[in-house]
């Protein structure tokens, strides 16, 4: 997985989602994410499903191993965070991720 791969883990709904609306909270183009929806798509962590309002759409859910996946992608997250808290201290930490929350806004 890439770091592109991620904006599916960011922006995909438990619920799901059809991919106009996936690319656009990611902010990246239809074409782009359907790249990036194969991709996951093929490695078992995402499936494409009739969409219950409109025939003609899909709708991208995650698949029970999409699932564990992002369950171990928010535990690495949090351990990271946990490190990062103690190897430089909470005010650092918060500084930076009022950094991060302002770069990203």
């Amino acid at each position: 997985l890439t770091a592109a791969h991620v904006q599916i883990t960011r922006h995909l709904p438990l619920r799901g989602a059809r991919l106009t609306d996936l690319a656009k909270r990611a902010g990246v183009s239809k074409q782009a994410m359907g790249k990036l929806v194969d991709q996951c798509e093929a490695w078992g962590l995402v499936h494409r499903s009739p969409d219950r309002l409109d025939a003609r759409a899909q709708t991208i859910e995650f698949t029970a191993t999409g699932q564990a996946w992002l369950g171990a992608f928010e535990r690495a997250v949090t351990q990271a965070e946990d490190e990062m808290r103690q190897g430089i201290g909470l005010e650092v930490v918060t500084v930076i991720t009022l950094g991060l929350e302002a770069y990203v806004a």
